[in-house]
Formats: C-alpha cells, structure tokens, sequence
C-alpha cells in the first residue's frame, strides 16, 4: 500500500470518492455534511493499493491539535492493517508540523480500533451525522 498527500486536484477527488463510497453510499451520511467547506484547507491524504485508491482521511489543526477526519477504508480493504497504516501516516504529518497531540471523533464501533493506537477516550457518546461518536486523543512522541 501506499499512502500520499493528496496534492493535485484529481488525486483530491480520488479522496473524496473514497470518502463518498464510506460515508455517503455505505453509511448514508448526508453529502453536504460528508464534503464539507472544510475541505478547501484541509491536507488529504489518500492509499492506493497498486493504482486504486483504497483509502482516505484529511488533517486540520484545530487549537493545539492535529485532528484527524473523515478517515476511511473501502469496505473488501477493511481488517488488512491500513487504516492503522493511514493513522500513522497522518500522526508523522502531525509531527512534521510541529504538533505534539491528536484528536479524532471516532465512530463507537471504532473506539477499540483507536485505543489500539493509543488513542484515549475523553468524551462521552454524541451523535455526529446521526451517528454515534467519541471524542479521542492520543499524545504523539
């Protein structure tokens, strides 16, 4: 697998058909909250398994943290290690920026996927696109 800032125009509508195949199509998130105003500044990144996009996030700082977002695996790449590749991936850009802390909305049935990583729940459950969510964080080193 490889994973990429998304740089160009195309390669960011690669990640956004990624995010649209999850969020909108699998998991019926309206598209005007899944593409957001949000995503002109964001930095994208985007997992090609050969040629073919497989996966996708974007990053922003918010306050003192690097937050990660909209991070998402097609569903027959699901369960083969990269989202975890991904999260890295974007922990180290969080750290190239001079970032020292992360924080994600992590869907609940992902909580434990994200304490793997040493992820942190810090947040009680509210619901974010009707769907149930957690705030997370995790100190980078």
């Amino acid at each position: 697998m490889n994973i990429k800032l998304a740089e160009t125009p195309q390669e960011k509508e690669l990640a956004f058909h990624v995010r649209t195949v999850v969020f909108v199509e699998e998991q019926k998130v309206p598209p005007e909250e899944e593409l957001d105003h949000h995503d002109e500044t964001a930095i994208h990144f985007i997992c090609y398994q050969g040629e073919t996009p497989i996966a996708a996030s974007r990053l922003r700082f918010v306050d003192e943290y690097g937050k990660l977002e909209r991070i998402c695996v097609l569903k027959e790449e699901r369960g083969k290690s990269h989202g975890a590749q991904l999260i890295q991936a974007m922990e180290a850009e969080i750290l190239h920026n001079g970032y020292t802390k992360a924080k994600l909305n992590a869907q609940t049935h992902a909580e434990n996927f994200y304490k793997r990583l040493g992820y942190e729940t810090v947040s009680g459950e509210f619901l974010d696109a009707g769907i149930p969510h957690v705030t997370m964080i995790k100190k980078l080193t």
